[in-house]
């Protein structure tokens, strides 16, 4: 057996030489990249990057006794540190060895004082203990080691506390249990039914509509913690949406409420108020028509992780003032409720040929019945403004802010001194992204910049506002954060990021760099990964990493990140990777944000070409022969779309949960941006010129497609039309289905690891490392405060 296998050694040994001076002496062996090289790009991800940077601070809490606390990253790992804004004392906010031992012994398992498996958690009113959450999961600790208690189920019966909304005055927690709403008294644990007629798909205060889910109620309490703002959500009738498990056996489906574009029935809200003043609680149903299950800021009724910003309370609880958003997205109306009766007093409205929004990130009108007047957000001059409104009349009474800038986020309403605090981009000279920090009177005079660092400002005010915390910072630049006074005046700097061992490692920051717009005038901004090693004399394939908006961008936040994805780390395996702001997205004018409204198949594409193309132009080193695309969700429908639209500029793609038909996706997303579904008598739509599988037949190029079997978000019917119409068209193409996986695999290690391998082997033509596998990241914290 040995003679035998020494036999065909050498004859495979003599082949391979006949092989190789057949292919002749100029013709170069394909690189193969080794497990090392792979290594020294994983290198370059987050959870490698981010913990070299030391003494960066996270974004400060405010609390009572113009205090604050963030986390902070030291040499050991993470410590939460408290700053109290009057006096200038620093020091731990707790004892975290003390609250490691007592939460590892309460919940069964390890944890060390410098990687408490939490981010955020807040201190009980008496200060001697905090609570947060741990997989899902309440403790509350107290601060002297003695115990962690897990909570049972705080809203009642199979309800956790984090599915409760607590009163102001911390007396009384609301939940939802059989579709109807509750009342917990948190003192004595007594319940009381608050609904009795809420039914399936008919239920109170529900957030199930589309993706977005959650057990939480959606409601407003009143200021006096007697009364509460909610709905009757109506599903009945809306079309479901359909997955099945994959397992051994029966698959399980999952079956749930998904209105798409163009269905005759929708979601719809009814709105209430339950009166719990008066001894029994009183519902009180609104005098109007059902309600579109709509919000004038995103796509959902409640926004940021299920704040209902659109509904406002007056001082005394006695009138509720709301804004109705149409299922298109174009135009918006305010109403005043009376909280007794239900009647309803329409004050204003504003309409918009394309779409609406109130404000970047923050709902930005405001009800101020103390000076009977409103303050409102309008896009009307082509810029994001604030505008006063007489609350009686309706009638404008003047412009607030003015000039070609956008007011972002309105943040504090001083009603006494007539004082405004926003956020704002694009006003001051340099990157139109970096947000900034303003003061300005009611009037419109006196504006005043608060944050004067050329760079993008986090800020977190005091609840007084006589303190702001700023944690400002660069993509090249690591985080400093300072304290100021209401004025602007430095009071400290409390915390400095030293990002020396990052550098020490290799790390790089990425370059910022400008092009032109399909117009050839307007300014894109944008970012730009070169590998460490990078040699001005080679030439580097380009791949684009894109998420074409139009909620936001391919770059995102302007804030200094150790790593953005994978962008640095698939550059160290030899190329250039960038990201493009395009036309169509956000925090610039209203024109630029909608330049594609109606055409989600533009994906800015025109400009990411372009750009693309400029900067080959400006760098020799850039092989605009090779150019590649990636993305997940939105950025993955681009992708394909690239592939299929520009089939002989894209030679690679890997497309990603893509939603390539917004036919196939929620209704309140496509019908902003699409406008809402019209058939045509010829049968085509106004919405075919968004859809991929229309024309998938155009692929040139090595596209891979994946998707997880039970994404919620973006269901995977949406690539397998894309799918179907490749095979109709004998394209060959690349599938990968990840079993069970919902909308959040793009950084998945497998997937990562597959994303590497396409771009090595079809854009370098090199051959990567067989079966790598990359680090698997520990999961965030449940109250993970990531984008």
């Amino acid at each position: 057996m040995e003679g035998v296998q020494s036999g065909v050694m050498r004859l495979c040994g003599i082949l391979s030489l006949l092989l190789c001076a057949a292919a002749g002496p100029g013709v170069a062996q394909p690189r193969v990249f080794t497990s090392a090289d792979y290594a020294h790009a994983e290198k370059f991800m987050g959870y490698n990057t981010t913990p070299l940077v030391i003494d960066a601070a996270g974004r400060p809490t405010w609390i009572s006794g113009e205090r604050f606390w963030f986390r902070n990253t030291t040499v050991q790992g993470n410590e939460f540190v408290l700053v109290n804004a009057a006096t200038g004392a620093k020091g731990p906010a707790f004892d975290q060895a003390k609250i490691a031992a007592a939460l590892s012994k309460a919940a069964g398992t390890s944890y060390d004082a410098w990687h408490l498996p939490f981010n955020d958690f807040e201190f009980s009113d008496d200060g001697k203990s905090i609570s947060f959450s741990v997989r899902m999961r309440r403790y509350t600790c107290e601060l002297d080691g003695s115990q962690c208690k897990a909570e049972g189920g705080g809203g009642g019966r199979g309800v956790s506390a984090r599915n409760t909304v607590l009163s102001p005055d911390k007396k009384t927690a609301v939940f939802i249990r059989d579709y109807n709403l509750w009342a917990r008294d948190v003192a004595s644990g007594k319940e009381t039914q608050l609904t009795t007629d809420g039914v399936k798909d008919f239920g109170y205060a529900t957030d199930n509509a589309g993706w977005a889910t959650s057990e939480r109620p959606i409601v407003l309490w009143s200021p006096d913690s007697k009364k509460i703002a909610t709905y009757q959500q109506d599903q009945r009738g809306v079309g479901e949406m359909y997955l099945v498990s994959t397992k051994v056996g029966h698959p399980e489906l999952r079956a749930w409420k998904y209105p798409l574009p163009g269905d005759e029935v929708v979601t719809t809200i009814q709105r209430v108020i339950i009166d719990l003043g008066g001894g029994s609680p009183k519902v009180v149903r609104l005098n109007m028509p059902a309600d579109q299950h709509r919000s004038s800021l995103c796509d959902n009724i409640a926004c940021r992780g299920g704040e209902w910003a659109d509904v406002q309370w007056s001082a005394d609880g006695r009138h509720l003032a709301f804004v109705s958003t149409s299922r298109d997205h174009k135009r918006e109306q305010l109403h005043v409720a009376d909280a007794a009766t239900g009647a309803i007093r329409d004050v204003m409205e504003e309409s918009t040929p394309t779409f609406f929004e109130s404000g970047n990130g923050r709902v930005n009108w405001r009800y101020l019945p103390g000076s009977n007047e409103i303050l409102w957000f309008s896009e009307r001059d082509n810029w994001g403004h604030l505008y006063l409104y007489d609350l009686d009349t309706g009638k404008l009474k003047s412009q607030v802010t003015r000039g070609d800038w956008n007011v972002t986020q309105l943040l504090r309403v001083d009603e006494k001194n007539r004082m405004l605090y926003v956020l704002g981009v694009g006003r001051e000279k340099g990157d139109p992204y970096y947000v900034h920090f303003y003061r300005i009177g009611m009037d419109g005079k006196n504006l005043k910049l608060l944050t004067p660092e050329d760079a993008n400002h986090d800020v977190a005010l005091s609840p007084s506002g006589n303190f702001f915390a700023d944690v400002y910072s660069k993509p090249d630049v690591p985080p400093v954060a300072v304290l100021r006074d209401s004025d602007g005046k430095l009071v400290s700097t409390f915390e400095k990021a030293d990002a020396s061992r990052l550098a020490a490692a290799g790390w790089k920051p990425p370059i910022s760099f400008t092009v032109k717009a399909r117009d050839g005038v307007t300014d894109l901004y944008g970012l730009m990964f070169q590998p460490t090693n990078f040699d001005a004399s080679k030439k580097y394939p380009i791949i684009n990493h894109i998420y074409p908006g139009p909620q936001t961008g391919s770059v995102g936040s302007r804030s200094f990140s150790a790593a953005r994805g994978d962008c640095q780390a698939l550059a160290e395996l030899g190329f250039v990777v960038v990201e493009i702001d395009g036309m169509g997205t956000p925090w610039r004018s209203k024109k630029f944000h909608e330049a594609y409204f109606g055409n989600l198949g533009d994906n800015t594409l025109p400009d990411q070409v372009g750009g693309m193309k400029q900067l080959a132009q400006r760098y020799s080193w850039i092989d605009i022969d090779r150019a590649g695309i990636y993305g997940h969700s939105g950025g993955g429908f681009a992708t394909a779309d690239a592939m299929f639209r520009y089939p002989d500029f894209f030679k690679v793609g890997i497309s990603e949960a893509g939603n390539h038909d917004n036919r196939e996706y929620e209704d309140d997303w496509g019908e902003k941006w699409q406008g809402l579904l019209e058939k045509k008598a010829d049968g085509s739509t106004n919405y075919d010129n968004q859809a991929n599988q229309l024309v998938a037949k155009n692929l040139k190029g090595h596209l891979l497609l994946a998707h997880g079997t039970m994404d919620n978000n973006v269901p995977p019917y949406n690539t397998l039309l894309v799918v179907n119409e490749l095979i109709k068209a004998n394209k060959d193409f690349d599938l990968l289905l990840l079993p069970n996986r919902n909308h959040g695999f793009g950084n998945e290690p497998y997937m990562v690891r597959r994303r590497w391998d396409y771009f090595v082997r079809y854009l370098l033509g090199a051959e990567p490392p067989q079966g790598y596998e990359l680090r698997t990241p520990p999961p965030p914290p449940d109250n993970f405060r990531g984008q």
